[in-house]
């Protein structure tokens, strides 16, 4: 994100509550963020009511989608604006809503399926993110194209909506799995450098670090859900 550079630029400027805390708190916002979206999903797949309301009701369902859409933009274009405090809170509510939303994956894919997934993309996801916040190699070419690709991705997804050609699907899945490590590993070495800027303090880095959780979630869930797409077996 382009708030990273300039926090990085910024360098005193920007003020986590310690610099040495700012990775631990990116990546606790991000664990709590995805255990609350999955308690939240596995509990709407086993509520009969919860699935009627929001799957059986198009409306709902789409105002979901639009609403976490919403969240999320908000969440990045008004940090500035935001209390550390209401910025935690928008987290947990977009991380809730995508839970309701991803319920539907327990309803498609065996349990045993999800979570074997779910430990092959938090595997990948680790192995990726290590290698952003150790190498000494300038990612940003490959944010760059990463970036690209995921327009790409998101155009071919529209466009098959249309066309329904497997093909297109396949295509996009496995250029998703590569471009979301693309982007993990390049979002990884930018929070590293905002660490290592040294200027992580106060309540303008605790912000900083639930927007990094926020960026790191989507990466994960992205990815998670591609891989599930190749390696989950449907019910």
């Amino acid at each position: 994100m382009n708030r990273y550079d300039e926090a990085v630029v910024a360098g005193g400027r920007v003020s986590a509550r310690s610099s040495s805390g700012f990775l631990q708190a990116v990546f606790s916002w991000m664990a709590l963020g995805l255990a609350l979206t999955g308690v939240v999903a596995w509990m709407t797949a086993n509520s009969t009511s919860m699935i009627e309301a929001i799957f059986g009701n198009r409306l709902l369902f789409y105002g979901l989608i639009l609403g976490e859409f919403g969240l999320a933009i908000a969440l990045s274009s008004a940090i500035d604006r935001l209390s550390y405090t209401a910025a935690g809170a928008m987290f947990l509510v977009y991380s809730g809503v995508n839970g309701l939303v991803l319920s539907l994956i327990f309803l498609i894919y065996t349990l045993t399926s999800v979570a074997g997934v779910f430990f092959i993309t938090a595997g990948t996801f680790g192995a990726v993110a290590f290698y952003g916040a150790t190498t000494r190699r300038d990612l940003s070419s490959m944010g760059a194209i990463a970036f690209m690709g995921l327009i790409g991705i998101i155009l071919a997804s529209v466009v098959n909506i249309f066309l329904q050609s497997s093909a297109v699907y396949w295509i996009a899945t496995y250029v998703g799995v590569a471009v979301f490590v693309g982007l993990t590993a390049y979002d990884m070495q930018k929070l590293k450098a905002m660490h290592e800027s040294g200027a992580l303090h106060g309540e303008s880095g605790a912000k900083l670090a639930v927007l990094g959780a926020l960026t790191l979630y989507l990466d994960f869930v992205n990815l998670f859900l591609l891989l599930l797409r190749i390696f989950g077996n449907r019910r």
